[in-house]
């Protein structure tokens, strides 16, 4: 099996419009979760999120552009931009047919839904523009970014909710490690802080009014973000051969479905898919030393993500260390998996574990090393990022340093 390497990252969040911004407010443990500032605000009962602020479209697409990218796929193309630059990769010849594009995202156009159906419904016209449906379908993002860089291999969208971006990424590092491509474009998008999409969430009564605090005994529910992030993955003698700087490697990849209840989280289906990627990544536990958790900051999440941690770890479990950066940028749903893949790379590059902020209260049923409210430096060698999704998706990758 060949092996499989990252070469290239890019951002935007609500930490930073860049990677190095962005690792300089996790490091600092600097909170991108403020007041939104949408339409309709205060029609809505949650108010806050983490959202990219002072983003204007005009800076950086034209108007036809504009016309047919979904903030969504806007996200995705400057953070793939920034990646693909650093990989310093040009897809030409039989290269830009041996590489291709694999995004998560939940909701895709969903900001093009909300505008399209005042349109109709609250002010009553009865045409919409003619490039709606290019531009909120999921695909587009990966379409675009396919076009973008002349990728010409496999290509398309992964929608497992807020699992998204680890199955996209997932399915990259399979891709290239089986020999089917040389590069894979992948991680994931999201944009859903508009009316609409806030507004459905806050039926769902997991949202939090002030704060995402994981872990902590006060904590009262998630809060949404928005953003992309997107990763160069390269077969590594591939990446020698050019002298291409390597930031990390991808070791593992397991998923799992929990076959149990749509919105609940199971334990037993988080427990198979942690052990399943270090079994993947022929690692022991012991070799493990940070995790970046799903820690959404729900009740139910956190504290079944950290039995199923202590049930795969065992003692070791009292020596990992485990943060949640959603404290920082909200919960990107489809693309949360690939913003929290770049404090994973950082661990592993840096020495630098981010940490959970927002932290009060001990949670008895939460009692794993979290890191909390400040960066620590600390070598690791092995580290895994886990997703877990409505629906009992599980997605773990496991990274080694380079």
């Amino acid at each position: 099996m060949k092996r499989v390497v990252i070469t290239g990252q890019g951002t935007i969040n609500a930490l930073g419009t860049s990677v190095p911004e962005t690792l300089d407010a996790m490091r600092e443990g600097r909170c991108g979760i403020g007041d939104l500032e949408i339409r309709d605000v205060d029609r809505l009962s949650i108010k806050i999120g983490g959202q990219v602020k002072g983003y204007d479209p005009e800076d950086h697409f034209n108007r036809q552009q504009i016309a047919l990218y979904d903030r969504f796929t806007q996200f995705t193309l400057l953070a793939a931009n920034e990646a693909v630059d650093q990989s310093g990769l040009s897809f030409e010849g039989t290269l830009s047919q041996g590489a291709g594009v694999i995004l998560g995202t939940a909701g895709g156009g969903v900001n093009t839904w909300d505008d399209n159906y005042r349109t109709v419904y609250e002010d009553g016209k009865n045409r919409v523009h003619p490039f709606v449906v290019p531009k909120l379908m999921n695909n587009a993002a990966a379409s675009h970014v396919s076009m973008e860089h002349n990728l010409k291999g496999p290509s398309f969208t992964v929608a497992t909710a807020c699992a998204s971006s680890n199955h996209a990424m997932g399915q990259a590092f399979q891709f290239i490690r089986s020999g089917m491509c040389q590069v894979m474009v992948t991680g994931g998008s999201e944009s859903m802080l508009c009316f609409g999409g806030v507004k459905a969430w806050e039926g769902l009564r997991v949202m939090s009014r002030d704060a995402c605090r994981p872990f902590s005994a006060n904590r009262n529910g998630m809060v949404q973000g928005e953003g992309a992030a997107v990763f160069v993955f390269e077969e590594m003698e591939h990446a020698k051969a050019r002298g291409a700087e390597i930031l990390a490697e991808v070791v593992g990849f397991a998923m799992t479905s929990d076959a149990a209840d749509i919105v609940m989280p199971s334990k037993q289906g988080a427990a198979r898919a942690i052990a399943g990627a270090m079994t993947d990544a022929k690692v022991n536990p012991a070799e493990v030393g940070y995790i970046n958790a799903h820690g959404t900051g729900t009740a139910a999440n956190d504290k079944t993500e950290c039995a199923a941690v202590a049930d795969v770890f065992g003692h070791h479990a009292d020596r990992l260390m485990i943060s949640s950066t959603k404290s920082m940028h909200g919960h990107l749903i489809g693309g949360t998996g690939a913003v929290e893949l770049l404090a994973c790379v950082m661990a592993l590059k840096d020495g630098v574990i981010a940490p959970t902020i927002g932290y009060e209260e001990a949670d008895p049923e939460c009692a794993l090393d979290v890191v909390p409210n400040e960066a620590r430096e600390q070598k690791v060698d092995v580290v895994l990022s886990n997703a877990f999704a409505f629906g009992g998706l599980n997605a773990v990758l496991a990274l080694r340093a380079a």
